[in-house]
């Protein structure tokens, strides 16, 4: 298993309840298969620039271990996600 790195953010609309439930969506694709070793819902911030004319976003880091399939999975399911704006999974290179 390879460690990794997703951060997305979520759409600002939606009431914490509906964050939860997203953030819960995504954590147990991870588990399904890896581990998450640090999980971070950084809250409601600006932006760096405008997507869709959206400004603000609930940014989520998770740092977690797994294999490609998870990992296939997890992009899979966040590229048809209605919640989430943009995302990033990247590998957790250790130098």
């Amino acid at each position: 298993m390879r460690k990794y790195e997703v951060m997305y953010i979520i759409r600002p609309e939606l009431d914490q309840e509906a964050v939860q439930a997203a953030v819960e969506k995504f954590s147990n694709i991870i588990n399904n298969g890896g581990e998450i070793t640090k999980q971070d819902l950084m809250g409601k911030r600006r932006l760096a620039y405008e997507i869709n004319k959206i400004r603000d976003g609930h940014y989520v880091l998770v740092h977690f271990n797994a294999n490609n399939d998870v990992v296939n999975e997890l992009d899979r399911v966040m590229k048809i996600s209605d919640e989430v704006i943009r995302y990033l999974i990247v590998r957790d290179v250790v130098a």
